[in-house]
């Protein structure tokens, strides 16, 4: 059950996005309170790390975990490994085929993006899937080599000439968020990744459609995301494992431990900086070192100290995450029309205008939380 809860605190986190603190934290630019809330709600620029910048390397953490329990159930029923094998191709196509659509909405056209969670994880899933029937010591040589071969291929990537056209990257030399010399190697839309997606994407329609991604978002984190998805696997092992729970618990507090000061350590001397937004090794390091945490703290408050009534909220969404995703990108215009229509405008200045957004989106959050429960009453799960 913690795993849900665990799942289900980190998809409403991203639903929470309605609640749009930071236009709160605007609005009265004297308050502390808001503005670190606005804060913990929004991504860094570049480098370093908030609250919200947690949820996808949770979430691609979680499939690593599930994914040993998923496999002992389907074989239990008597799969085959080729079936099962067929499976997970097919869930990754239908992962990378949602991401795509979730990017293209009010384009003009399919925009074949690839930096979308689902998309990253769907493109990382059949190899996590056959790590899953090798012993972990397999995993463990998979994951080094992941972290290292895409440090090294970043570190050898040529920085800008003089002659480099920083408008056509939509960046400038003077970004307040560039890195200097050898950390340079890492900086937005000046990398590898950006490089790759120059090439890769306008393979796709329409004909040169790419120039760079606004946030720096590449198709090629899918690769360490793979490495995140890996010690979700570990975690999994772990906890399907003959251990005590104290010695789950030290394991993963332990786990968690090294893998934040070591992403802070890489970071810290200049080797690889922390960047979510193109997935640096360090961040896989450090990230994965708080989801460690995170499923620790689950496991230890819902399933050893029984907290299983108040985490029942989070576990009706966490049981339905892939309907959770998709009515958070689907239904918010449609949600707070409605309210809008039916309450009426003025309904949500009620507190003061500057906390409207802040009003409308908790309306549209309980939508959208009694929209899954009615879900759960009625056992509907979308499953891939």
């Amino acid at each position: 059950m913690s795993l849900d809860a665990f799942r289900g605190f980190v998809m409403f986190l991203m639903m929470a996005e309605v609640l749009r603190l930071a236009a709160v934290a605007a609005a009265v630019p004297a308050s502390a309170f808001w503005r670190v809330l606005a804060f913990h709600q929004t991504h860094a620029p570049w480098a370093g790390c908030s609250l919200h910048d947690l949820i996808q390397p949770a979430f691609s953490f979680m499939v690593g975990v599930a994914l040993p329990y998923s496999m002992a159930s389907r074989l239990a029923r008597g799969h085959s490994k080729k079936a099962m094998t067929a499976h997970a191709v097919w869930r990754a196509f239908v992962l990378v085929a949602l991401g795509i659509f979730l990017r293209s909405i009010g384009r003009d056209a399919t925009r074949f993006t690839f930096e979308d969670t689902l998309t990253q994880i769907g493109l990382g899933y059949p190899l996590l899937f056959l790590l899953g029937f090798r012993k972990m010591r397999t995993a463990w040589i998979a994951f080094a080599l992941i972290l290292v071969g895409y440090w090294a291929a970043f570190a050898l990537y040529p920085l800008p000439g003089s002659g480099f056209d920083w408008a056509a990257a939509g960046t400038t030399p003077g970004w307040a968020y560039n890195y200097q010399g050898f950390a340079a190697h890492w900086n937005k839309n000046t990398n590898l990744a950006w490089a790759f997606d120059r090439w890769f994407l306008n393979l796709f329609p329409p004909d040169g459609w790419f120039r760079f991604n606004g946030g720096g978002y590449a198709t090629l984190s899918f690769i360490p995301t793979l490495g995140t998805m890996i010690l979700g696997l570990a975690a999994g092992r772990v906890m399907r494992s003959g251990r005590t729970a104290r010695q789950r618990m030290t394991w993963l507090v332990t786990a968690g431990l090294i893998g934040i000061a070591a992403g802070w350590l890489l970071d810290a001397v200049g080797i690889c900086p922390s960047v979510k937004r193109i997935w640096t090794p360090s961040w896989t390091l450090f990230s994965g070192g708080w989801c460690f945490l995170l499923l620790a703290a689950f496991y230890a408050v819902v399933d050893l100290r029984g907290w299983r009534k108040p985490a029942f909220p989070l576990v009706v969404i966490g049981m339905n995450s892939i309907a959770a995703y998709m009515i958070a990108h689907l239904f918010e215009d449609f949600i707070a029309s409605s309210l809008r229509t039916h309450l009426g405008a003025g309904f949500f200045t009620a507190f003061g205008a500057a906390y409207e957004p802040f009003v409308m989106g908790a309306f549209v959050l309980a939508a959208y939380w009694l929209i899954l429960f009615w879900m759960y009453r009625r056992k509907l799960f979308l499953r891939i």
